[in-house]
């Protein structure tokens, strides 16, 4: 009889909590026709990078939270242009294409409860030199009648495209739009490339340029030629893309190219910036000047038994080192080699020399900037220390400890870094070194020591800004472009 007692109160209490359950589930999952409950949205505008027409865009997502205190029905979620603006839209699974009228239908979404949205884009060319905005709305449209919109944002540029470019005759490259260089270009031995003024190329993942003939690259105070990688978007919220090394394969001029001149070029994210590969020393291989090679994952330059002359320019922030010189014919003037490479503390040197291959003919630098975050940015060694290759420093800043051996009559007029201090290091020079978000300006701060240090008599002009060079070379007085969407679309 107490048995049956004590299952009684257990059946009673098992069909109470049923109950209960039942009726909590039925709160959660009543749902509301009424106006004053609504969606809210992690977002209020959805913003895509700058994209090239006709070249898919990188994905974003936000949620769709319910939080009115009962269930919400849609009766539709909509693209509002349909497919006109190029937007693709994904929502909690379900995918707004063609055949299904670029909508959604029934969805429900509970109290407490929430989807994700992935946006897309791929517009279609504009026929403009400009960029232009694209907009659409994917409407909400809930059951009770209430229409939320949310805005899908977006930046196009149209692009030419060139896809494995084979250059067998003298070929100019000219463009007032930006040129997309899938697979690569090469120069064949007896063809000329120019690369006229303002021309900008955007190059994908593995493509790069191969010279085995000549590449003039005839950039213009006004009109400087750009070099880069495609990817116009960001990889995280605070990380463009164009600050990111490795994106393309750089500039090869091989074994048979000659009299190769850059002048005014922006080279950047490549994973070498230029390899010049050995050649009689007897003729110039590459006269670089009025340029920038910056953000490299392999060198910024690595000549091998090659006659190069740099003038007015910069090589900064490469994994390897940012100037390697292996033998030949080197003459620097007017320069910055900064290494500040930000993604791994393995990094080169800013510049280093050795004949442990190639025998030097010379080796000359003059009013240089010569840094970085390492107590020694310039190294050289022989192949034998008896026989030291010919090499001179002449009124140039370097961080590298204060030569009391024979080789310091090598060193003229030289101004050494303080390589115990290993707080500044040598990014007081510069105008900012901001390492947290990866953004440069390699523009001389007045209080750097390397001012009035060059010597007037053989200082360059600084064609970029008009400055005459009677002190060391600020060539990131030419602000590196760090945010391409910034500086575009503002």
């Amino acid at each position: 009889m107490r048995y049956n007692n004590n299952m009684k109160i257990i059946k009673f209490l098992v069909i109470l909590v049923g109950v209960l359950f039942m009726a909590s589930c039925h709160d959660d999952e009543s749902f509301s026709n009424s106006t004053q409950h609504r969606l809210t949205f992690s977002v209020d505008t959805v913003k895509m990078d700058t994209v090239f027409s006709n070249v898919p865009s990188s994905t974003k997502s936000f949620w769709v939270y319910n939080r009115s205190g009962k269930g919400i029905r849609l009766a539709s979620v909509r693209l509002k242009e349909g497919n006109q603006a190029g937007f693709r839209v994904n929502v909690d699974g379900t995918y707004l294409g063609q055949n299904m009228g670029y909508q959604t239908t029934g969805l429900e979404i509970r109290n407490k409860d929430s989807v994700r949205v992935f946006v897309e884009v791929t517009t279609t060319p504009n026929r403009s030199e400009d960029i232009t905005l694209v907009e659409d709305k994917l409407v909400f449209k809930l059951e009770s009648g209430v229409e939320q919109e949310m805005l899908l944002h977006a930046y196009t540029w149209d692009a030419i495209s060139l896809t494995n470019l084979r250059v067998k005759n003298d070929t100019t490259i000219a463009a007032s739009k930006p040129i997309i260089v899938y697979g690569g270009i090469k120069v064949d031995s007896m063809a000329t490339l120019r690369i006229a003024a303002g021309t900008q190329l955007y190059f994908h993942a593995n493509a790069g340029v191969d010279v085995y003939g000549r590449l003039l690259i005839e950039g213009t105070k006004e009109k400087e030629v750009l070099l880069r990688g495609d990817r116009l978007d960001r990889m995280f919220d605070y990380l463009p893309y164009n600050r990111v090394s490795g994106q393309w394969q750089g500039l090869h001029f091989h074994s048979s190219s000659y009299d190769n001149k850059i002048e005014y070029a922006d080279i950047n994210n490549t994973f070498d910036g230029i390899v010049a590969d050995s050649s009689a020393v007897a003729q110039l291989k590459l006269h670089l000047e009025q340029s920038t090679i910056h953000n490299c994952q392999g060198y910024g330059l690595i000549a091998n038994n090659s006659y190069i002359l740099l003038s007015n320019v910069q090589i900064t922030n490469t994994l390897n080192d940012c100037l390697q010189v292996n033998g030949g014919k080197v003459v620097i003037n007017n320069s910055t080699l900064a290494q500040f490479y930000p993604f791994d503390g393995r990094r080169g040197a800013a510049l280093r020399l050795s004949d442990a291959n190639y025998a030097f003919e010379s080796f000359s630098c003059s009013n240089t900037l010569i840094t970085g975050y390492a107590s020694d940015e310039v190294m050289i060694t022989y192949r034998d220390a008896a026989t030291p290759f010919s090499y001179e420093f002449t009124n140039c800043v370097l961080r590298t400890p204060k030569i009391t051996t024979p080789d310091s009559v090598r060193f003229v007029r030289v101004v050494y870094e303080n390589v115990g201090d290993t707080v500044a290091y040598g990014k007081g020079h510069f105008e900012r070194i901001d390492t947290e978000n990866l953004a440069y300006s390699f523009r001389l701060r007045k209080s750097s020591g390397a001012v009035d240090k060059a010597d007037a008599a053989t200082a360059t002009t600084n064609d970029r800004k008009g400055v005459a060079r009677d002190k060391l070379p600020d060539v990131g007085a030419y602000e590196y472009k760090e945010d391409y969407n910034a500086s575009k679309t503002n």
